[in-house]
């Protein structure tokens, strides 16, 4: 009395597909060389500090300043939180 109903995979549409491999795909480790995983945080941190300025050079408000000050802000927390983790373990 053996059944191959647990053989038997259901039949996937395309899009289920394609988000079983993305939610693979982001759940992936990667590994990064040392000297790359230790710069990250300046890398942020200098990444926002540069859109900020940036926005100095915009004469009128554009579209694109709020999102330069957005990206700014994000980066320049996402730089101080890796930092405070790295050296506060």
């Amino acid at each position: 009395m053996l059944s191959d109903v647990t053989s038997k995979t259901p039949e996937l549409s395309r899009t289920q597909l394609l988000s079983r491999e993305a939610g693979q795909f982001l759940s992936r480790r990667i590994w990064l060389p040392k000297s790359l995983y230790s710069a990250l945080p300046v890398f942020y941190l200098l990444a926002g500090i540069a859109a900020l300025l940036a926005t100095i050079y915009i004469s009128a408000w554009f579209w694109v300043l709020p999102h330069y000050l957005l990206f700014s802000a994000a980066c320049v927390h996402l730089g101080i939180v890796i930092f405070r983790r790295r050296r506060n373990p």
